[in-house]
């Protein structure tokens, strides 16, 4: 269950022992096992670019959001035997009234950037392709990621790869170019990074961005680099928020449990752009 201290307690240095701790402390409310209605549907040749889809019994025409998961561009998995996690957004959207997709997407050392990006924007188009068929709407579609998968979604939006059915970004604890890269990034992004905030904000579309109290400072300042960034070329800051009582890995994980607040804004947001 969602305990604050606790996660306070884990600190800020990321690594596999938090996140097995995070994973361990949510387990007792990522229950749902419910099966996707369509599994390991190819968007690309390539073995990882598959996804699930999760909806509502007898939906129709439902805004779809698009889970793309993070893990360092090395890991991560749509769904696994051994854990709910990344799977449970997908049953959360169902369970939610959305259509919810759950992504995989090329990793390293096949991978490197803008490859996140393009992984993504195929997504999106098998789902405009092929939604429909399972109670989506094609023309209505969010995107969200978390952590390295976010940073995917930025990349599309700076690139131009998303089509118009794409109303919105949901953004959780990503790099969108702020700060230098650390070194387990340099081999997907280079020593540089070739993201860019203003580009990123650039793309006009609706964000939500969100980052947690526990996250290592290099996300919260990408956090809200970008959000100056859409200050800046609009005049408005996008829905943000500073999630208090999480870190970096409980900010994806508790989505659907008993902590509600950014399962509530995400799906504000998905009900005023979708």
């Amino acid at each position: 269950m969602h305990d604050p201290a606790a996660i306070a307690a884990l600190g800020t240095r990321l690594g596999p022992d938090m996140l097995a701790a995070v994973q361990a402390m949510y387990a007792d409310e990522q229950t749902d096992r419910t099966p996707p209605v369509v599994a390991d549907a190819a968007y690309g040749a390539h073995e990882r670019q598959r996804l699930d889809v999760y909806a509502p019994y007898d939906a129709q025409r439902r805004p779809v959001l698009l889970w793309v998961h993070g893990g360092g561009f090395v890991r991560g998995e749509k769904a696994s035997d051994a854990h709910p996690y990344n799977a449970h957004v997908g049953r959360w959207a169902a369970r939610s009234g959305l259509v919810g997709a759950v992504m995989n997407y090329r990793l390293l050392p096949d991978a490197r950037w803008p490859s996140g990006g393009e992984d993504v924007a195929a997504a999106v188009e098998w789902l405009v392709a092929h939604v429909a068929d399972r109670g989506g709407n094609p023309a209505r579609i969010v995107v969200a990621g978390t952590s390295a998968g976010s940073v995917h979604v930025a990349t599309a939006m700076q690139l131009g790869l998303l089509p118009p059915a794409v109303c919105g970004v949901v953004l959780l604890s990503g790099l969108y170019g702020a700060t230098a890269p650390e070194d387990r990034d340099v081999p997907y992004l280079g020593e540089a990074s070739p993201l860019q905030p203003a580009r990123i904000a650039g793309a006009g579309l609706p964000m939500l961005l969100a980052c947690a109290e526990h996250d290592p400072d290099r996300f919260q300042a990408e956090t809200l680099a970008l959000a100056d960034a859409v200050f800046a070329a609009t005049g408005r800051l996008p829905r943000l928020s500073v999630v208090a009582g999480h870190n970096h890995f409980s900010l994806a994980c508790h989505l659907g449990g008993s902590d509600a607040r950014l399962a509530s804004d995400i799906l504000d947001f998905v009900e005023r752009h979708a």
